[in-house]
């Protein structure tokens, strides 16, 4: 065996760049190739007219572990939400907020109509409970069995007003599943992230986060190669082949798959791969900046209409660097895939607005750009994540990494490379 392995990785998106990194940092010879012109995957950021549009709704949890471990978040200058919500009724508008974080906002939390003084201790006793919990218990079969968030809530005495006003939207833009179907150690590891340390954006947008990883990989000695397009791997024991789509061959000691689902799917053949997909839409607006939604830097939560989004994001009251001075930034996020055209949503969400605040006229709302994205997560119902397929599961000197071997978040992205290059390394005895 050679001393320095020769290592390819398809596809740049949070796992193929941690992976590179890693690979670079041990020794082995290592190329990322990427399909797109700039690598980040499913996390991006459009610059425009002074404006910055993330590639949908995203966050970053800066209490992951493998985000601490893997970013400099000091130099990412990070933009931090106002933990709780606005939460949005057909007559009515309150506040829930976190006092450890907002102690002026206590008298609001305490007479919010959502939320009985039962759910308020639930909170408590539910956050303190599993902040003390190893964040990787939550996916160990061991831990507890699995079950739907709905179920989870429930059991736990959370009162039905608590659960459709606040966790059924709260949820849906984490999950992408307003049903509350999802798998409860997904509930588990963001509501014990999210206590611990709240959610955030950075000042140039989400894209600086696979930016500095590219960065980071540079540094160690790695490659990235955009615009190559990787239409077959193989493998043998001791080596792998991938060719592009132009037909040419590159050979390699090991190959790292790095791509979304579907098309790590096609490349290895493993149908443990998960396809099923969570989408949504979403659509950035600009309003003057005289606009007022009274929520400051909170999310405002849709509790009961289902024709309106199931939030809107005040992005310029978070960052300020996402839009043009004198002018207001704020997004909606529908869930599914709506077959209405981007003329019909924009007419839906200045409706909505106009229902929520009576006393304002929404006309000025201008439509700056929408997002459809069919693939933003793969399904994660009660169960799935005991299936999944681990990092050496195909044949040969193949591995894969995506959050599909873990749990569809940028923790899971990230800790996926982290296995994916150890697996290498370990094998090539670096």
């Amino acid at each position: 065996m050679q001393s320095t392995p020769q290592v390819v990785v398809v596809g740049g998106g949070l796992a193929g760049l941690v992976a590179t990194r890693r690979l670079a940092d041990h020794g082995a010879d290592v190329a990322l190739l990427e399909r797109r012109d700039t690598v980040g995957g499913r996390v991006r950021t459009h610059d425009q007219d002074g404006y910055r549009f993330d590639r949908g709704f995203q966050v970053l949890f800066p209490a992951y572990p493998a985000v601490q471990r893997e970013l400099d978040l000091e130099a990412l200058d990070l933009r931090r939400f106002t933990s709780g919500a606005t939460i949005i009724g057909t007559d009515h508008r309150t506040v829930l907020a976190d006092p450890r974080q907002k102690p002026s906002a206590l008298p609001a939390t305490l007479t919010n109509s959502n939320v009985t003084m039962g759910d308020r201790l639930r909170v408590a006793r539910l956050w303190w409970s599993l902040r003390r919990i190893d964040p990787d218990q939550f996916f160990d079969d061991k831990h507890e069995a699995d079950e739907s968030i709905e179920r989870y809530l429930r059991k736990r005495g959370f009162s039905d007003r608590f659960i459709e006003r606040f966790f059924a939207p709260f949820y849906g833009g984490i999950t992408l599943d307003r049903s509350l179907s999802t798998s409860s150690r997904v509930f588990e590891y963001t509501f014990a992230t999210l206590a611990d340390g709240g959610a955030a954006v950075p000042a140039a947008g989400m894209g600086a986060i696979p930016a500095q990883l590219a960065d980071r990989v540079r540094a160690a000695g790695g490659r990235l190669e955009t615009g190559v397009e990787i239409e077959a791997v193989s493998s043998a024991d001791q080596s792998a082949t991938v060719t592009t789509a132009d037909g040419e061959t590159v050979e390699a000691d090991a190959v790292v798959v790095a791509t979304d689902p579907p098309a790590a799917r096609e490349l290895t053949g493993l149908e443990s791969i998960p396809t099923d997909a969570r989408a949504c839409v979403t659509q950035y607006y600009a309003l003057p900046d005289e606009a007022d939604l009274e929520t400051g830097k909170r999310l405002l939560l849709n509790a009961v209409d289902d024709d309106a989004p199931n939030h809107i994001v005040p992005h310029s009251a978070v960052a300020p660097e996402h839009a043009p001075d004198g002018t207001t930034l704020i997004s909606a996020t529908y869930l599914g895939e709506p077959d209405h055209s981007e003329s019909e949503l924009a007419e839906r969400t200045q409706l909505a607005l106009e229902t929520w605040y009576p006393d304002q006229r929404f006309d000025a709302l201008e439509t700056l750009r929408t997002d459809r994205i069919e693939f933003a997560q793969f399904d994660q119902p009660p169960g799935v994540h005991d299936e999944l397929p681990d990092t050496r599961d195909p044949s040969g000197s193949v591995y894969l990494a995506g959050d599909y071997t873990r749990w569809s978040s940028i923790q899971g992205a990230m800790r996926s490379g982290q296995d994916a290059a150890q697996a290498v390394l370990e094998d090539y005895s670096l």
